[in-house]
């Protein structure tokens, strides 16, 4: 590997560089406050660095990683979140007793794994990013071990990275057996050419249902709002973005024309029509805030495969904004769950928003922009997030995916408004004592709000950042 190779993948190897800094300062003294810093500052010269190495795109490095202006774009795009959830994590974790520095360490780890799917075009460096991430994230989701049902939480997610992990193997092995490659690129010329798909297409197939584990799509979704609820509210927040955002990436890239095969086309459609349908009907009854975000990202993702099977460059483009509109939205909302929680637990039932306004009216606003944003109310990111999937979709005559997108959209605007609905309802008769923000929360959840508000009124500036990157898929 040449110099310029190197520096090509500096962004990863910052961020390498950052978990092994952390680590060592964890070692040398335990301090809240130090960890947070350098993770910050680790995140921050990690992020500044895909700038950086521009000049130098498209590079392919040895045949595992390509870094290319699709691979930077979403490198940007989840090391952005990762630092949120950090700023959002301090004041939530300085609440706790206990040592809370291996979080932040673990959320680094986590975060490279996402940051060598994106730039994967191998299963070689797709199972490693995938395995780096997963174990990262057994830690993070059970991290309160003696609290609620995280211990549980944590043991279901295990349970289903496992299953996910040994179905992907199984389907690679099929596809290498059949290809005698390990290169997406090698499955993308054996289905433009159509030949030799008897063992390409169980491959594929038993992949996918890897990858709808780590979406938690449907069929694969049943202990998701678990693994929601019992983690901690800023690592719920991570599982819904950031390690999301990278494995759909990793999937547009690896089925660049699905289209091309018609029985997984039929596949995604299925999977789609369900989730967008169970997301939304399933959400309808919960009274748990989480849980509620969880049937909704089930949902969400639903939207996302309808882009996804449009199967062109605006798809693609499609797809890359309503994962930009998608995180600041769910970051949004998960971080009023954050700053609203307390040492006896994270704010998740409805009754903790009941009357919100009255007390904090700047939170409530925010918390209802993010709401509206989530139910594809114009003037907010998620309106011109849908509409342009509606628009990728119609490009490709995909109306029965538009049907089912639109209809399940209006039955989704209930249990949004339903919270919206508590959050300006008369507070309780009983006060309880709300905890203080502190700067990090405060300077994050404020710049959410306004891209959230940006981005929906004049989205111009994003979409033009991503028709100059994402450009076609190599």
């Amino acid at each position: 590997m040449i110099a310029t190779d190197t520096l090509a993948l500096l962004p990863l190897l910052l961020l390498a560089g950052t978990a092994v800094v952390v680590m060592l300062g964890i070692a040398a003294k335990r301090s809240h406050e130090l960890t947070a810093a350098l993770t910050l500052i680790g995140l921050a010269a990690s992020f500044f660095s895909v700038f950086g190495v521009t000049p130098l795109i498209p590079r392919q490095v040895t045949s595992l990683l390509l870094i290319d202006g699709y691979a930077l774009f979403y490198l940007g795009l989840i090391i952005a979140s990762a630092a949120a959830v950090v700023a959002l994590s301090y004041q939530y974790f300085a609440k706790h007793d206990g040592q809370r520095e291996e979080l932040y360490l673990l959320l680094v780890l986590a975060t490279l794994g996402c940051g060598v799917l994106v730039t994967s075009v191998h299963f070689v460096s797709f199972l490693l990013g995938l395995e780096v991430l997963s174990i990262s994230l057994y830690g993070m989701v059970a991290y309160f071990t003696g609290r609620g049902h995280a211990l549980e939480a944590g043991i279901k997610y295990l349970i289903l990275a496992s299953a996910s992990a040994g179905f992907l193997l199984f389907g690679m092995a099929l596809i290498y057996a059949a290809t005698g490659t390990m290169a997406f690129s090698g499955i993308r010329n054996l289905s433009l050419g159509g030949s030799n798909l008897g063992l390409v297409l169980p491959g594929i197939a038993l992949s996918v249902t890897g990858i709808g584990f780590k979406l938690g799509v449907v069929p694969f979704h049943l202990w998701l709002p678990d693994v929601y609820q019992g983690a901690p509210a800023p690592v719920a927040a991570f599982v819904a973005t950031t390690s999301k955002t990278a494995v759909v990436a990793l999937l547009v890239r690896y089925v660049a024309a699905p289209r091309q095969l018609p029985a997984l086309f039929l596949l995604f459609s299925i999977i789609a029509i369900a989730s967008m349908c169970a997301g939304n009907l399933l959400a309808l009854r919960q009274n748990n805030v989480k849980r509620v975000l969880a049937y909704s990202s089930i949902a969400h993702f639903g939207y996302i495969l309808v882009a996804f099977l449009a199967g062109s460059t605006m798809a693609a483009g499609a797809v890359a904004f309503y994962l930009v509109a998608y995180t600041v939205t769910i970051l949004t909302a998960f971080g009023i769950v954050t700053v609203l929680s307390t040492t006896e637990g994270d704010a998740a039932d409805l009754e903790d928003y009941q009357g919100l306004f009255w007390r904090r009216p700047l939170l409530a606003s925010v918390f209802t922009a993010a709401l509206l944003s989530l139910a594809g109310i114009p003037a907010t990111v998620g309106f011109i997030g849908k509409f342009y999937i509606v628009a990728s979709g119609a490009n490709a005559s995909a109306w029965p995916l538009i049907l089912v997108l639109v209809l399940t959209s209006v039955i989704g605007l209930f249990y949004y408004l339903r919270i919206v609905v508590t959050l300006f309802s008369a507070p309780p008769a009983r006060q309880v004592s709300m905890p203080k923000l502190d700067w990090g929360s405060t300077v994050v959840l404020g710049g959410l709000a306004v891209l959230l508000v940006w981005f929906g009124v004049y989205p111009a500036p994003l979409l033009t950042l991503i028709r100059t990157t994402i450009g076609r898929l190599n």
